[in-house]
């Protein structure tokens, strides 16, 4: 098994590069999708965070509206620190029973997509780090196109976490999505070839 950890930024590509490496035959362990499961109404994680929070942060439903909690987030670290100590134990809990599964069913290369894999120290699992970059400039547009929101909402947002920049001295693979999809795949796909050069067949 050959396990990389992918990373970015917000509005960096992500999720673009976690599908093609689907598409190659990875097997996706996605921390966002095991977030929304771990904080699904009447679940510890869920309990522990109305608890810290407030049921402000609801919708009628009962659901954890995700906007109005990120909004608290990401003005305040300390909130930020809280709401992570409820939710990384259990994210990464479940993370590795997801590679454990998957590992069985004999997936050869299975990918751990996480945002904050750096922050959370899960780069310390995995045998490479992928790293999806791109320009700060890009990056603020992009994000201001797809949550229509402005740029000072969308600087807050990029600021919250660790930057791209700081996040290049962790990776082994850095994937430039600053041009077309068909410039990406094709980065993508050399780096998925490499695996097997050295030894990893896919």
């Amino acid at each position: 098994m050959y396990l990389i950890g992918l990373t970015g930024g917000i509005a960096s590509g992500k999720s673009t590069v976690s599908k093609m490496l689907s598409e190659l035959g990875a097997y996706i362990v996605d921390a966002d999708k095991i977030t929304h499961e771990i904080t699904e109404p009447g679940k510890p994680a869920w309990h522990d965070i109305i608890v810290t929070f407030g049921q402000a942060i609801t919708d009628s439903s009962g659901h954890i509206n995700r906007k109005r909690l990120g909004t608290i987030i990401f003005a305040d670290p300390k909130a930020k620190a809280r709401l992570e100590l409820i939710t990384h134990p259990r994210i990464a809990e479940e993370a590795m029973i997801a590679v454990a599964s998957a590992q069985k069913q004999g997936y050869k290369v299975i990918v751990l997509d996480a945002p904050l894999l750096i922050e959370a120290k899960w780069h310390t699992y995995v045998d490479a780090v992928w790293l999806v970059y791109i320009n700060e400039k890009t990056q603020v547009i992009r994000l201001m196109l797809r949550d229509n929101c402005s740029y000072e909402a969308a600087m807050s947002r990029i600021n919250a976490q660790l930057s791209l920049q700081e996040k290049l001295k962790y990776a082994n693979v850095v994937i430039n999505n600053s041009k077309t999809i068909g410039n990406t795949k094709k980065q993508v796909i050399k780096a998925w070839n490499e695996i097997n050069a050295i030894g990893n067949p896919v």
